[in-house]
């Protein structure tokens, strides 16, 4: 029986995918279950399982663009697999084809031919020692002089010869390279990755971006991170006490003092949210990922950790789905992991507002009247100014940076023990 695979739905309102890869080759044969594709919709890249065993013919080449039910390859749910082997082997001995041996009369031919040529390229050559482009002594010193390529200028001498007033007058040279690789090379972005560059475009055209910033002093919770990473990562098997865990839930109780910033446009109404479902910017194999971690603020720090390694592992292998990154009402960005000392943040749309996080320097501050060197951060919001007033974004930066800077206090209950569960 021939099995007809048709593209599956990804999700709801995605129309088409993209064949990213085929993880097999034509003819041959796959079990039921596994991987034949990756296939990259908008928002996501998914893998394609064969829906039985059998030998595969693909219907759909690497690149293209088809739409959700139709036909990308064909299953033979009759063939075995050591047929397929048999027939592999077998192969090419049947079609190798026959060296076939070259007529004499070309052989006899071929050097007197040679012979000829050669002969007239010796008796050429004399006439061409200064052809056109050749330039004198007095000229070639000159366009040395000025890194100017003889082949760039045209000479007006006797059989076309570069003389030293055409030398003079050549434009100097720009700086053009005479030497080393000047290769290119063009591949077609992923439906990923076209998506996310149009998603960006649109929040630079479609929205009244501003950004504000601020600093935050990392030393408290450095401390803390310090006195119990530990004791922390014994508890709760392996599972490490990042920054990650103090900033998200530093922007959920911002997110409930300043409402706004949690909020979206949706044509001539305002959508506010009750819940914070926080999108966190990670890098995957296929580009940027924005999964979710949902209901953000009811989790605590070890479950703010957890749900950020799973979605991690998941975006690193390449299984994340678009039900992963559906949603969210924020979104955090971490630029600091790669070095990033400052940047503004494009909004990741419909939402109205994203962190952006910075690198750790250790610079001089005043405290208390004394300079002292603490580890210093940057902190970037942008929102939409179309609904998010200035006031409400200061007043959300400023009420992050609270929580950071005395996270015992406004993050803890003061009791790190307890909020970090040991």
């Amino acid at each position: 029986m021939i099995l007809e695979m048709k593209v599956p739905s990804p999700g709801e309102s995605i129309t088409e995918v993209e064949i990213a890869t085929w993880l097999v080759k034509d003819g041959d044969y796959v079990e039921k279950d596994q991987a034949i594709a990756e296939v990259d919709s908008d928002k996501a890249t998914l893998e394609l399982p064969a829906e039985a065993s059998g030998v595969i013919t693909l219907k759909a080449e690497e690149g293209d663009a088809v739409k959700v039910g139709q036909v990308v390859c064909l299953i033979d749910t009759d063939a075995k697999p050591s047929a397929v082997k048999s027939q592999k082997s077998e192969s090419p001995k049947a079609e190798e084809p026959k060296k076939e041996e070259p007529k004499a009369e070309a052989k006899k031919e071929e050097p007197t031919r040679g012979a000829a040529e050669l002969s007239g390229a010796k008796a050429a050559a004399p006439a061409t020692t200064y052809a056109t482009g050749a330039p004198s002594p007095a000229a070639r010193k000159i366009l040395d002089e000025k890194n100017v390529d003889p082949a760039t200028v045209t000479g007006t001498g006797k059989g076309g010869r570069i003389t030293k007033d055409d030398a003079v007058n050549a434009p100097a040279s720009m700086g053009t390279p005479t030497g080393g690789n000047r290769g290119s090379e063009r591949t077609k972005l992923s439906m990923l990755r076209r998506k996310v560059a149009e998603r960006l475009v649109a929040a630079k055209n479609e929205t009244a971006m501003l950004t504000t910033f601020n600093e935050v002093n990392m030393t408290p919770i450095n401390k803390i991170r310090n006195e119990y990473k530990d004791a922390f990562k014994a508890k709760h098997g392996g599972l490490s006490l990042g920054y990650m865990s103090f900033f998200t839930k530093a922007v959920t109780r911002a997110l409930q003092l300043f409402p706004d910033v949690n909020s979206m446009i949706d044509g001539d109404q305002k959508v506010s949210y009750d819940f914070c479902d926080i999108s966190v910017a990670v890098s995957g194999p296929k580009g940027l990922m924005v999964p979710v971690v949902r209901n953000a603020e009811s989790l605590s720090f070890r479950g703010v950790e957890a749900e950020i390694k799973r979605l991690a592992i998941r975006a690193r292998d390449g299984q994340i789905t678009v039900d992963d990154m559906t949603g969210g009402t924020f979104t955090i960005s971490n630029g600091g992991v790669f070095g990033s000392m400052l940047s503004t943040p494009i909004i990741n749309p419909p939402q109205s507002g994203i962190l952006g996080m910075h690198n750790i320097i250790e610079r001089p501050i005043a405290v208390d009247g004394k300079v002292e060197i603490h580890p210093m951060m940057y902190v970037a919001l942008s929102y939409d100014h179309r609904i998010i007033d200035g006031r409400e974004s200061v007043g959300f930066l400023v009420a992050v940076k609270e929580g950071l800077e005395n996270p015992a206090e406004f993050l803890m209950d003061n009791n790190p023990k307890k909020a970090l569960e040991l």
